[in-house]
C-alpha cells in the first residue's frame, strides 16, 4: 500500500512539474529554437541539438515557474489557471521557486555549452519575461509589446546556437517572430477576456474587444506576413529561401490573414479561438518549410 502511494505521489508531483515547467510551450519553444539552429548549420551536430533541446526547455521552464510563483494569487481568480499547481496548494512558492533557480542554472550552463552567446541571449529572455513582461501585464496593454521580445528570442537563439553570431539572418529570424506574437496574444487576450479581466490584465491593445484591437490585430498579421517573405528578396545574407518556399509561405499568411479579417468582421470569441489555432499552425508551418527548403533546394 505504501509502495502503491509513493508512486501515486511521484505521478502527481510528475504532473505539477510539467503544469509548472508549461511543457507544451516549451516544447513549441525548443522546436522554434531547433529550426532556427537547422537553417543557420552548415553541418548538424546532434550533440548541439541535444543541448539545444535541453538548454532551451530549462530556460523557458524556469520562466514558467517564475512566472507562476509571482502571479499565484491572480491565478487563482481565473477559471483558466484556478488548478495550477501553486494556486491549487499543490506545490508550495518555494518548491517552485527552487525548481526555477535550479531551471535557470541548468539552461544558463547548458546553453553556454554550446557558445557564450546563447547563453547570453538565453539570459536575457528569462529577465525581460519574468522582471519587465509578468509585472506589466496588469499595469498596461503594452505588456505585449514587452513580452513579444523574450517570445521572439527562440527562434533567434537557434542560429545563433550553429554560428555563434547574430547578423541580419538571426535578425530576421527575430522579426519574424515579433510580429508574429502581436496577433497571436491578441487572439488568446480576445478569447480569454472575460478571464482576464478578472485578474486585471491588459492585454489587448485598445483594452477592449473592439474595432481598434481588431484592425490592429489584422495590421500585424500583415507585417508578420511580409516579414516572412523577406528572405524571398536575397537581402537577409545566408538565409534566403526559393520563389517555390516563397509561394508556399505567401499562402500560409494570407491564410493567416482570412481569420484576421475575419475576427475583424465578427468579433466573436469562436473567430478569435480559430486565430489563435491559425497563428500557431502558420508560426509552425512556415519553420517547416524554411528548414525544406534549405535542406531539399
Amino acid at each position: 500500500m505504501e509502495t502503491k502511494n509513493l508512486e501515486v505521489t511521484s505521478q502527481s508531483f510528475f504532473k505539477d512539474f510539467l503544469a509548472l515547467t508549461k511543457v507544451r510551450l516549451s516544447v513549441s519553444v525548443v522546436f522554434s529554437s531547433i529550426a532556427g539552429y537547422l537553417l543557420g548549420a552548415d553541418e548538424v551536430n546532434a550533440v548541439t541539438i541535444v543541448l539545444l533541446t535541453l538548454g532551451g526547455y530549462f530556460m523557458v521552464g524556469a520562466s514558467n515557474a517564475f512566472n507562476q510563483i509571482i502571479e499565484k494569487d491572480l491565478d487563482a481568480l481565473m477559471k483558466r489557471t484556478q488548478k495550477r499547481p501553486i494556486p491549487s496548494g499543490r506545490l508550495t512558492s518555494n518548491t517552485a521557486f527552487v525548481i526555477a533557480i535550479i531551471f535557470t542554472l541548468l539552461g544558463i550552463g547548458v546553453l553556454y555549452a554550446i557558445n557564450p552567446k546563447t547563453a547570453l541571449f538565453g539570459a536575457i529572455s528569462i529577465f525581460m519575461y519574468v522582471s519587465l513582461y509578468t509585472p506589466l501585464k496588469t499595469k498596461t496593454p503594452l505588456s505585449v509589446f514587452v513580452g513579444a521580445f523574450p517570445g521572439a528570442i527562440p527562434f533567434m537563439l537557434g542560429w545563433v546556437a550553429a554560428t555563434g553570431n547574430f547578423g541580419i539572418e538571426a535578425g530576421t529570424l527575430f522579426m519574424i517572430q515579433f510580429f508574429w506574437q502581436f496577433p497571436h496574444f491578441w487572439a488568446i487576450g480576445w478569447f480569454l477576456y472575460d478571464d482576464y479581466k478578472k485578474a486585471g490584465f491588459f492585454m489587448l491593445p485598445t483594452g477592449k474587444q473592439d474595432r481598434g484591437t481588431a484592425i490592429q490585430i489584422v495590421l500585424y498579421t500583415i507585417w508578420t506576413l511580409l516579414a516572412s517573405l523577406i528572405p524571398a528578396f536575397g537581402v537577409t545574407g545566408a538565409f534566403f529561401i526559393t520563389p517555390l518556399t516563397a509561394v508556399g509561405v505567401g499562402l500560409l499568411g494570407i491564410w493567416f490573414l482570412y481569420h484576421s479579417i475575419k475576427l475583424f468582421r465578427k468579433k466573436t470569441l469562436e473567430a478569435a479561438r480559430k486565430l489563435l489555432f491559425v497563428s500557431v499552425a502558420y508560426i509552425t508551418l512556415i519553420q517547416i518549410l524554411y528548414v525544406l527548403d534549405k535542406f531539399l533546394r
